[in-house]
């Protein structure tokens, strides 16, 4: 029956109320640098947001309309459970309507933590341990037997409590069986400690034997052991008695009065473990990391043999498989052998696990295996792993974000992910995705393209519209979207080779390959094939390389570009010295911090399990200055003017006059070679995109004294418009005669090089090979790789 019928008359029924919500409305939205921004997105499409990096594309779709609907579903919680969740602030807009529920897949890369897998991380670890659990040969317990986050713990003991107005006393004994090896708990490896590192033993405590930072004579940590009185602080550490000896390194924690206060004694060995080894090597300061790195050697679990297991786990085996051997496996190769099981008892377990290790290969990443550590994959890689629990769901009307999906990946690869993205598109979502890659733009329904520039100088809608419309707007990513770049005319010449001989890390296949000196060196190939552990697990660190990656910058809303490129310790010397005073003052984090506020600009106040609010600082009405420090100058600009400037303007005004401060301007220099002019010096480091956060690292390691550059992806973030300041960047470094290698899958990077490296021909056990070694115009000639076949139709050959 027609709906004309339905409603009796002949016309057509006017629409459903119901039908007439088709599109997310923002209006007014000024988070970060977008200025009073209104769009309106299609539900149910694939809209696409563009722009030049730092333009507002994340300030408007993950910290406005994610934000909103995540706050939104929090609040339909119980108060009782919003206690317990993270507490998110209203995003700065006038209206949002019609959104719906945000699954957001970012590019944050996973916890660092060591005992974290890609097979904890997604689920397969858990169905794994249940199906061994099950079905495993000797059976050994529960699916916690098969956990290396669990421990064996036994125990017996008597229990009180209160039954029918008596109290029963019962004696209980328990037992939990995990799979935890006892040895390295779970970790895979044992750290050993080399004590030539944490001391000098011809000297005696009393003459600074200790060699470990923070613990100089005079200090606290120094006095703890040379007042302890378990030995004579007096004699050389080689002297003293294996009694001595014992207390001074591997005493157990003791309460005791040193120097007349109560302290915890403990030997030197257990102590640094705890408060150095404990801790994730990458949130170290410097000189700490490398102290660790010096003193501390990691060696594979001699017990489990790197697989976290003990003895009990790794004996239970389902037709001579155990749950070791299956983690280690390749992804692509377990979904094979699941496949192959054949029991009714856990049909449904094995088709839930078949389905998850099928997402995998899907999603490209077969090549990964289970017990692969997380903290160890790339930000596109984690971006997919994340995706994987989302590709079967049966959820529909959900708006999906996605950070630039395709980072990372090989264009061979940029297809699968689009076909992803149309999928989860066609099952009736919202798909919004922060994208550059022209490849992506093209399959938009919709686009909204941020600019006209970065920071302050963009936070508006340049266009709105179809892809066609796009090409002709007019707009800086609508003049750049069909460039193309062409293969270059003549190549450099090398001046010398670095030798890789044997390298067998990962999946690589005993590559020997000489990587050109002088040049510009791109090493390319599918996501997978063993590019990253080519060149950083085989090219020595020591040999003058200076090595760019995509690790997150560490650094709380305190820090900012200022205090991680060390560009406010010369600012502050300046000032001190103009002004007669000591440098501490002009510091927001040090004595100069404005006493109400301490220093953050604003007051923070807590809500419970309401969203905090950040009012501005009265007192300093956000300057974070102290207001007698505020009466210093520079050049006519107090400190709190100099932070508020962009580096293009704080670039002229250190370079000249009374403010000339070279120390300074060479790092302003820097920052504006790699494309950051706009960026202002005391903007916090965690509102900076991830485009911005390599480029910043970038800026800072060129100052490091070294012959060879290592570039991993560094055109991650990139505008296309962007990827043309880059390439002049690297030619730049190469005539001041660095060495620069780059791991990159961008067509343009490839085009401009004087060397390509291509390792494939696919990922996992499938790659590990060198497949090419020659020019791009060779390459493209011989169209013999997945890589010469794509660049040639990029550079239209």
């Amino acid at each position: 029956m027609s709906r004309a019928m339905k409603t009796g008359g002949g016309g057509t029924a006017a629409p459903h109320a119901a039908d007439s919500h088709e599109l997310i409305r923002v209006h007014g939205a000024r988070e970060n640098n977008l200025r009073d921004v209104d769009v309106e997105i299609p539900k149910r499409r694939l809209t696409v947001f563009t722009g030049v990096s730092g333009s507002g594309k994340s300030s408007l779709v993950f910290d406005t309309i994610a934000a909103e609907s995540r706050r939104l579903i929090n609040e339909t919680y119980s108060t009782f459970v919003q206690g317990f969740m993270p507490t998110l602030a209203r995003p700065d807009v006038d209206v949002l309507e019609g959104l719906t529920t945000a699954i957001i897949v970012d590019q944050q890369r996973m916890g660092g933590d060591p005992r974290s897998t890609v097979g904890t991380a997604t689920d397969a670890n858990a169905m794994l341990r249940i199906l061994f659990s099950r079905l495993g040969r000797p059976h050994i317990g529960s699916a916690k037997a098969f956990s290396f986050n669990v421990a064996s713990v036994s125990g017996a003991g008597a229990v009180t409590y209160e039954r029918g107005g008596k109290t029963v006393k019962e004696r209980r004994d328990f037992r939990i069986t995990g799979g935890m090896c006892p040895r390295c708990e779970g970790r895979g490896s044992v750290t050993d400690l080399d004590l030539a590192q944490l001391y000098d033993d011809s000297k005696s405590l009393d003459e600074g034997a200790l060699t470990i930072p923070g613990y100089k004579p005079g200090g606290w940590n120094h006095r703890l052991y040379s007042e302890s009185g378990l030995f004579d602080a007096a004699k050389p550490i080689r002297d003293f008695t294996k009694r001595e000896l014992d207390a001074f390194l591997h005493h157990e924690p003791t309460r005791m009065k040193i120097a007349g206060i109560n302290m915890t004694y403990e030997g030197l060995v257990p102590r640094i473990r705890k408060s150095m080894l404990a801790k994730d090597k990458e949130s170290m300061q410097p000189h700490i990391r490398e102290f660790v790195d010096r003193a501390v050697a990691f060696t594979t679990c001699p017990d489990c043999d790197g697989t976290r297991l003990n003895e009990g786990a790794r004996s239970s085996k389902i037709d001579g498989i155990s749950i070791a051997d299956a983690c280690a496996m390749q992804i692509s190769d377990l979904a094979a052998w699941v496949r192959g099981l054949r029991e009714p008892s856990v049909a449904p377990l094995l088709a839930g696990l078949g389905h998850t290790l099928d997402s995998f290969v899907e999603i490209g990443l077969g090549y990964l295996s289970l017990d692969r550590p997380s903290g160890t994959l790339s930000g596109g890689e984690a971006q997919r792993v994340k995706m994987i629990r989302h590709l079967g769901s049966s959820l529909t009307d959900t708006t999906y974000v996605f950070d630039e999906p395709t980072t990372g990946l090989h264009p061979h690869d940029i297809q699968r992910m689009n076909d992803l993205l149309l999928r989860l598109r066609d099952k009736g979502n919202t798909v919004l995705v922060v994208e550059h890659k022209p490849e992506v733009i093209a399959i938009a329904d919709h686009v909204v393209d941020l600019g006209p520039g970065a920071g302050t100088a963009g936070g508006t809608v340049c266009f709105e519209g179809t892809v066609e419309g796009l090409r002709t707007g007019g707009t800086l990513t609508g003049r750049h979207f069909d460039d193309r770049a062409s293969l270059k005319g003549e190549v450099r010449k090398p001046t010398g080779a670095l030798e890789i001989r044997g390298a067998s890390a990962h999946n690589l296949r005993d590559v020997d390959v000489d990587v050109p000196l002088g040049v510009l060196t791109v090493v390319t190939g599918v996501a997978g094939s063993g590019k990253s552990s080519l060149i950083h697990g085989s090219i020595p660190t020591g040999a003058g390389v200076v090595s760019v990656d995509q690790g997150a910058i560490r650094g709380s809303r305190r820090s900012n570009p200022a205090t991680y490129t060390g560009l406010l310790e010369p600012i502050r010397k300046a000032f001190a010295k103009a002004n007669g005073v000591k440098p501490a003052l002009f510091s927001a984090n040090s004595e100069g911090a404005c006493p109400v506020c301490n220093g953050a600009g604003v007051i923070y106040t807590d809500l419970a399990m309401m969203a905090g609010v950040a009012t501005t600082c009265e007192e300093c009405e956000g300057r974070r200055f102290d207001a007698s420090v505020l009466e210093y100058h520079l050049g006519g600009r107090d400190i709190s003017e100099v932070l508020a400037m962009s580096v293009t303007e704080a670039e002229g005004f250190f370079a000249t006059g009374e403010a000339r401060t070279p120390a300074a301007h060479r790092i302003l220099e820097r920052l504006a070679d790699v494309g950051l002019g706009y960026l202002t010096l005391g903007q916090p480091l965690t509102t900076l995109s991830g485009g911005e956060r390599q480029r910043l690292k970038l800026a800072t390691h060129m100052a490091e004294k070294g012959g060879i550059y290592v570039l991993d992806e560094p055109t991650a973030g990139l505008h296309l418009a962007d990827v043309q300041h880059l390439l002049g960047l690297l030619d730049r470094l190469v005539d001041s005669g660095k060495s620069v290698i780059v791991i990159e899958h961008h067509q343009a990077v490839m085009a401009h090089a004087d060397w390509i490296i291509d390792l494939g021909p696919g990922a996992g056990h499938d790659g590990g090979r060198v497949v090419f070694e020659g020019t791009p115009a060779d390459l493209v000639a011989a169209r013999s790789t997945l890589t010469g076949e794509h660049l040639a139709a990029y550079v239209g050959s």
